[in-house]
């Protein structure tokens, strides 16, 4: 496995992983969050996270698995792996207390109106939220990491779609904190701080498999992958594209990311 094509994936994630810090100057530089384009950017990312799933990740899990175990075989380990990844990022939703959830909605709106009692709150929920966020961003790491070192023309469109769907989650760290401290500069380490932890999941992961890196592990990654972008666009995107703005608009959004994935892929072909 070249460097250079390691260097390229790495990038990549830490691309997605740090685009947080675009959430956290939204909230801190702007003085009206625009709920339309941030449910249009959210169901755009859930278009191109669920269309590259079925139509491209899974396929190539499929091969992979099936040409080194065998068609029966490769067929229940790729429904394994998807289902896999989809039990592992619900498990990691599961633990993460749904107040300090990363997905919650927040606007910059909430700066303002809040009490001075509410302060201490306040931070607790930005510093649990960052943390939340940092955990939640693991396994997305790997997963962006593992899509491009397998797949550059694939690794992009995927990090470019977890980069959109990382700035709500830039927001949710950065408006308790900033409310809570007064302090722009803390804000934004903190959300951007919680970005780093999928850069760190791409290399640890690597660190831990790249000697294991065999058409049935990757196939079985791959797999996985699938499961985690599937379960992110059901389970939060979408819901949160939702809420940020009109229901129409999301489902606009994830249509037009699903045509611009698709195309994309036909000209890259």
């Amino acid at each position: 496995m070249e460097l250079s094509n390691v260097l390229f994936a790495f990038s990549l994630t830490l691309f997605a992983g740090l685009s947080t810090g675009i959430g956290s100057g939204l909230a801190l530089l702007t003085k009206k969050t625009s709920p339309k384009f941030l449910s249009v950017s959210l169901g755009f990312s859930a278009g191109v996270m669920t269309y590259v799933s079925f139509m491209e990740i899974l396929p190539k899990a499929s091969d992979a698995l099936t040409a080194s175990l065998g068609e029966k075989p490769g067929g229940w380990a790729t429904v394994a792996g998807f289902f896999g990844g989809i039990l592992l990022i619900a498990l990691i939703d599961w633990l993460i207390p749904s107040t300090e959830n990363p997905h919650e909605v927040h606007t910059v709106e909430e700066m303002d109106g809040q009490s001075e009692s509410h302060k201490t709150n306040l931070m607790r929920m930005g510093l649990f939220t960052a943390l939340a966020v940092g955990i939640h961003n693991f396994p997305e790491g790997l997963a962006t990491f593992t899509a491009a070192l397998t797949d550059p023309k694939l690794g992009i469109p995927i990090a470019v779609a977890i980069a959109i769907h990382n700035i709500p989650e830039g927001i949710a760290v950065a408006v308790p904190v900033f409310y809570a401290t007064g302090s722009r500069k803390r804000a934004f380490y903190y959300s951007f701080m919680s970005g780093l932890s999928e850069p760190v999941g791409a290399l640890v992961g690597y660190l831990l498999l790249y000697r294991f890196f065999t058409d049935t592990t990757l196939g079985f990654i791959f797999a996985a992958v699938a499961g985690i972008m599937v379960y992110i666009s059901l389970d939060e995107l979408l819901p949160s594209a939702q809420e940020y703005g009109e229901h129409h608009l999301a489902i606009y959004g994830l249509v037009a990311g699903m045509a611009v994935m698709a195309v994309s892929l036909l000209l890259l072909a």
